[in-house]
């Protein structure tokens, strides 16, 4: 007998003539449409929701006294950030409540090209984390940075037609969108212009007005309340973002509590994996909303309904007839740390760990993808020209925005050095794709370092060796080591090293399990503490210090970028 079409079958167990596949009995739903909590049974079939009420079913699951909530889902995240592999970010993120996430894998189509981006397609198969992505818009993020190549509407289109591709991803050369750049434009034609994630930092105004008529339709990038609230006056949806580093979630609160929740949604950014394992990803940020005044209510919206309707996933995002049976039991709400994580109607974790799965196999075609030219310690020299006063690029704590500020240089035997006691240290960025062995040099403040260097082939967004140190010696051994192992992060004193994490996968992402990878990231941290490196998660403001669509000054393999007149300029002022 053939079988009778699916959706009769749910309309019969909604209506308790059949039953369902299985049950959760007893607990208190929260319904993202209303904000109430209301117990009912939670009823599934064929990874469904099919019933909220009263339902039985021969598999049950008891959890009375228990909360029922939609699993969290990020917006807007970047795999490779947690310098995890595909398969150890969805161990790390799914026990914490996360069944869902929108990445933009950007960093690898930097390094790999279209192949990065379909190697993130292909690696998310079949994991218990649902994967959907964002076509990168900016690769390279603009004319200042080398990638491996740069990436054309032409060569982008094909991608649209896979399943689990949604849209254009954050658009980041906002001076080249504000000023109708046609290449820019014919990107997010792709999608009709709908549907095109926005990445527009600081700008305000006009050129806001002219950056929403290019296409983009949300930011991430707002650092202030007012920024927040004149975006999203203007209709954009706001991303509010808590990364590791970047933390914006407690600054624009208030906009939730003043206008409410529509067109706002929580996404992480940039988390590496130590604040994962240990902070936690979305439900993290659920909790730490309440903790600052926010209703439950609110905060689970921001997490769930609200990016599915943003991104267009109809069926995700709440405990309701018709969705999508990803739902969190939770024992409190106040921790938002799930007891058990259901994915399409399956258990995938429990008790904070995940439920085994395999994983596919890494291909070769990932791997050594570090090219350098010759970069020994000569190569770092910068010779004095009568220079009264040098650019330095300064680190903003807890922000990606860097100031453009200036000091008096630094002179020993006619050559600019770095100067410990004045928290000036070099910071250069060599080209890593074709060995030309390219390389730009300026100075930075902020880091504290005092001795030694580091050196970190994740440097956003074309991924070249970006390197700080004190001593030329030492930043030459690093990047030499980092080519060595095939890219990933490296610390040197004295002409030693003193610590490594491999990154093998395009110089962004280990092969290793997450809690191995953060055991040698707080190493290597350690490490830079030694040294007097005074600022938390040091590697990850290296890697945003070359990224040139980022206010206000950054250092690339072209050299100093005065991302305010978007122009590379000279280190010394005259």
């Amino acid at each position: 007998m053939a079988r009778r079409p699916m959706r009769s079958r749910w309309i019969a167990i909604a209506r308790g003539d059949e039953p369902a596949d299985l049950v959760l009995k007893g607990g208190t739903v929260l319904s993202v449409f209303t904000g109430e909590l209301f117990e009912a049974d939670v009823a599934i079939a064929d990874g469904r929701i099919v019933g909220v009420g009263s339902y039985d079913g021969p598999r049950t699951e008891d959890v009375s006294a228990k909360f029922v909530v939609p699993g969290f889902i990020d917006g807007h995240c970047h795999i490779e950030s947690s310098k995890l592999n595909v398969d150890e970010f969805a161990r790390a993120i799914v026990p914490r409540g996360t069944t869902s996430a929108v990445v933009d894998p950007h960093e690898l189509a930097n390094v790999l090209g279209v192949a990065g981006i379909r190697y993130v397609l292909e690696a998310s198969e079949g994991l218990p984390l649902q994967v959907f992505v964002a076509i990168p818009s900016c690769v390279p993020a603009s004319p200042f940075e080398s990638a491996a190549g740069a990436l054309e509407a032409t060569q982008l289109a094909p991608l649209l037609f896979e399943p689990r591709v949604i849209g254009i991803a954050e658009m980041m050369n906002y001076p080249g969108a504000v000023a109708g750049d046609q290449a820019l434009l014919d990107k997010m034609e792709l999608t009709g212009f709908r549907h095109v994630d926005g990445h527009a930092p600081g700008i305000k105004g006009r050129e806001l007005n002219a950056y929403l008529m290019a296409g983009p339709g949300s930011d991430h990038e707002c650092s202030d309340l007012a920024e927040a609230i004149e975006k999203r006056r203007l209709g954009m949806w706001i991303m509010i973002r808590e990364a590791s580093m970047i933390r914006n979630l407690v600054d624009l609160l208030p906009m939730i509590r003043d206008f409410g929740t529509d067109n706002c949604m929580f996404v992480t950014d940039d988390r590496e994996a130590g604040t994962l394992l240990g902070e936690g990803h979305m439900n993290s940020m659920v909790r730490k909303a309440v903790e600052n005044g926010l209703s439950v209510a609110d905060a689970v919206k921001l997490a769930t309904i609200n990016v599915a309707r943003y991104h267009g996933l109809h069926d995700l995002g709440a405990v309701a007839p018709g969705y999508i049976a990803d739902i969190l039991v939770l024992g409190d709400l106040e921790t938002f740390e799930p007891e058990i994580v259901y994915r399409e109607g399956h258990e995938v974790a429990r008790a904070g760990r995940a439920l085994p799965f395999t994983a596919a196999p890494v291909p070769d075609g990932v791997r050594n993808s570090v090219h350098l030219g010759h970069a020994g310690a000569e190569h770092f020299a910068v010779n004095a020209r009568g220079e009264t006063r040098i650019r330095i690029v300064e680190l903003v704590p807890d922000q990606v925005i860097t100031r453009a500020t200036s000091d008096v240089p630094t002179i020993n035997g006619g050559e600019i050095v770095a100067d410990p006691d004045r928290d000036l240290a070099k910071l250069a960025v060599v080209e890593r794709h074709h060995a030309s062995g390219r390389t730009g040099i300026g100075f930075v403040r902020g880091f504290g370092l005092r001795r030694g260097a580091f050196a970190s082939t994740v440097a956003h967004d074309a991924h070249n060796v970006a390197v700080v140190g004190v001593d030329d010696e030492d930043m030459a051994c690093c990047v030499s080591r980092v080519a060595e192992i095939g890219g990933g992060l490296v610390v040197c004193d004295t002409g030693t090293i003193v610590g490594e994490l491999p990154l093998e996968i395009a110089g962004l992402m280990s092969t290793a399990p997450g809690d191995e990878v953060v055991r040698d990231l707080e190493r290597l941290e350690a490490a830079l503490r030694d040294l007097g490196v005074t600022i938390d998660t040091p590697f990850m403001y290296l890697s945003f210090l070359a990224l040139s669509v980022i206010p206000e000054m950054r250092v690339t393999d072209q050299g100093i970028v005065d991302v305010r007149s978007f122009q590379v300029v000279p280190l010394g002022i005259t």
